[in-house]
Formats: C-alpha cells, structure tokens, sequence
C-alpha cells in the first residue's frame, strides 16, 4: 500500500538548530493563532457550555471546566510547538463535548470526572505506544489531503453563504482579503479582520459588552468511577476524540508538510487531559480545523516559522482560560457570519493544498475523491464524524482499486505470453 514517506522530498526540513522565538516570530504567525482561537471561542464552545448546562452544573464549575480546557489547550499548544517547531494546534474535544449534552445529565459530576480520567489515560497509552501513529503512517497521502479538504469545504463555503445573511459583513471581509492578498500579502486576514470588524460595527451587528473581569478559579471534584459511566461516556470519548480529532490532526499536520511525531504528540494531549480531568477537561486533542488556519501560508510563506503561530494560540489561550466564562461572552458577541467568513478567508491556502495533493497522482484520484465527498458530507455514524469515515472509505477505496489494477496488470501479462 501507498503511504506517506516521512523522508520525502515535499516534507518541511527542519531547521539545523534551535531558532529563536522572536526572532522568528511575525505578525502574521500571531494573527494566525488569534483567528484560531477567536473560531475555538465562538463556536465549539458553546457545546461545552451546553453540555455543563445539562449536566445542570453550577457557575463554579463550569468555570472550572472553561478553565480546565484553556488551560490544557493553552499549555499543549506552547510546549508542543516550541519542542517540535511545527504549529502544533490543539483543544478539547468537540465531538466529545457533544456526547455530553445528551449523557451527562445521566450521571453524577463526579462519576462524569471518573470517566474523563479513564479517557485520558487509555489515549495517553495509545499515543505512547505508537499503535495510532503506525495505523495512520498506512493511509495514502491523497487521502490525507483530500480528508483535508473535505474538512475545510464547508468552511470555505461559509464565507458565500454569509453573503445571503450578512452581506455587507462577509463582502467586506471578502473584498479585503482580495485587495490584501494583491497588495500586501502577509497581512491579507489582519486586513479582512479589521473591515470586517468595521463592516459589524457600522451595521450594528457587533454586540461585545463586559460587565466584569473575574479570574477563574479551579474547582477540584474528586472522582468516582462506575461501570455505566465508562460505558456511557469514556468509550465513545476515547473513539470520537481519537477517529474524529486526533486523526485529522495528524493529517493536517502531514498534509502541510510535516513530520508529526505520533507519540509525543498524542501521549502528551493524553498526558494533559488525565491531569486537568479533576478540574472539569473532557478531553485534550489534536486540533484539525483551527490547525490547518496556523499551518497553511496564511500563517507564513515559511513553513520553518510558522511553529510561531502555534505558540500564539497556546498563549491566547491562557489568557482567556485565566478568566474562564467571564471573557467568553466577548466572543459570543461576534456575529456568526463574521467569524465564519474570517474562517474561511484564512483557510483559503489550507484548502486549495489540500485539493492540489489530493489530485497530484492520477492512480489516487478516485479513492481521495471518495474521501473528500465523504469527509465534505458531514455525515456521522455511530457516533464518530465524517473525518474518519472520509479515511475508511478512501483507504477502503485505495484498497480494492490497486488490487483490481494489479489483477488487470497480471491478467494481461499472462495473456501476451
């Protein structure tokens, strides 16, 4: 089978040494991680604050939890990308956050807090043992790419059909991007952002307001551990966060060129969910979507420097998860299409590289094809997203069409004797 060739040509060379941080830092790098977290913020986390809500937490600990995750988030992103000088992007579970709403309210916080360990010390001996990285270093890297682009389609997508919603928002953003990216490349989101912004603003749709800034404070639940609750909340966490994020999260980081390194990226996210599980984190992960907008040239056209992005965003992070729920109506004050169009203007060169590697080798075209429409679909089964189906079936795909060719191949080599 075809796989992705770590010693590749194509593959981002690292650096000889250790490069400094300011040295390499620039402000698209660090626009790059805002915008991340502004999308982290404005979207996923509202699934997060609806499962605490039907869990009937209370303001403390769902505090707590906001806090937890920010602060996971936060210190994976800085230490991960200053060790491995990739833009390595992570958060909590999406998909998992979206168990929550439907079974936490099933069973006691504490037993939910129990469930959370278990989830964190399973994918921590996952990653470590090198089981995960193994599985996906045997996917094509067509498929990757175009489970890549099928990720961000819709994302891309966003930034036209804001225009029927919001139009003189996402065509603010939209002309900026174009007039940007002709004129000064680098700075072609901070420009789209700022007349964005200005676009909300001028039509009364920019709704932020502070009533106080209040520095959170961990709450620490001591766990209790039951058979329904690692059957109804660990096991589907463990294999939504492992097939729906950890997956993607690799195959960006591959996709863009990197090297991942399996292990310590996912025994690390493990490490940090199993120690911040007491205080409310469900899961830490590997991030897909928000990755592809710190590792794509958006970011920077150097692929060595865009690590930068990835310890902006850790650091975004933290200052949020400082202050826990009281900076997130910030966010949630942003018009949805404002955000969805920043997005996608960012995500623009992470989709159209995604497209370029999945249509690169003639014999892969069908089976990323399949990947593409599958992961574009957003269609979920048994519990686990599109994403992973995406690389089901294109390897499944890879699979049956290289065996039929190669029985073709031998058919006619036998007959011409």
């Amino acid at each position: 089978m075809d796989h992705v060739d770590p010693a590749g040509a194509d593959r981002v060379k690292q650096p000889e040494g250790r490069p400094r941080l300011f040295r390499d830092a620039s402000l698209s790098a660090v626009l790059a991680g805002f915008v991340a977290v502004v999308v982290s913020y404005s979207g996923p986390l509202v699934i997060v604050l609806a499962a605490a809500a039907a869990g009937h937490l209370d303001k403390a600990q769902t505090g707590s939890w906001v806090w937890a995750i920010s602060i996971g988030s936060g210190l994976t992103c800085i230490g991960l990308s200053l060790r491995t000088k990739m833009p390595v992007i992570t958060a909590w579970s999406t998909p998992g956050a979206a168990l929550l709403v439907t079974s936490l309210g099933a069973y006691t916080y504490a037993e939910a807090i129990g469930a959370f360990i278990v989830t964190g010390v399973v994918i921590t001996i996952v990653g470590l043992t090198g089981v995960f990285g193994r599985l996906m270093r045997q996917v094509p890297t067509a498929v990757v790419s175009a489970m890549l682009a099928g990720i961000l389609f819709n994302f891309g997508t966003g930034v036209f059909t804001s225009l029927k919603t919001a139009p003189w928002i996402a065509g603010a953003v939209l002309v900026a991007y174009l007039l940007g990216k002709r004129w000064l490349p680098r700075y072609a989101v901070l420009i789209a952002l700022v007349a964005g912004v200005a676009s909300s603003a001028a039509t009364s749709r920019l709704h932020i307001r502070l009533d106080g800034i209040e520095l959170a404070r961990p709450v620490f639940t001591a766990p209790e551990f039951s058979v329904a609750s690692l059957i109804g909340i660990a096991v589907p966490m463990i294999l939504a966060t492992l097939a729906s994020q950890n997956a993607p999260g690799m195959a960006v980081l591959t996709a863009s060129g990197y090297q991942p390194k399996d292990r310590l990226l996912i025994g690390s996210t493990g490490l940090v969910s199993t120690a911040l599980a007491p205080f409310g984190s469900h899961a830490i992960n590997l991030a897909a979507i928000t990755a592809a907008i710190c590792t794509g040239p958006e970011s920077h056209r150097d692929p060595r420097r865009r690590y930068v992005a990835g310890v902006a965003c850790g650091a975004f992070y933290l200052l949020i998860g400082a202050f826990g729920t009281t900076l997130v109506v910030f966010f949630a004050g942003l018009p949805k299409e404002l955000v969805a169009a920043i997005a996608g203007v960012a995500l623009f060169g992470a989709l159209a590289g995604g497209l370029t590697g999945a249509v690169t080798e003639e014999k892969d075209r069908e089976a990323a094809l399949i990947t593409f429409l599958t992961t574009a679909s957003g269609v979920t089964l048994f519990g686990v997203g599109s994403a992973f189906w995406g690389l089901v079936f294109g390897v499944t795909a890879h699979l049956v069409l290289t065996r039929m060719r190669r029985s073709t191949a031998t058919a006619a080599s036998g007959s011409g004797r």
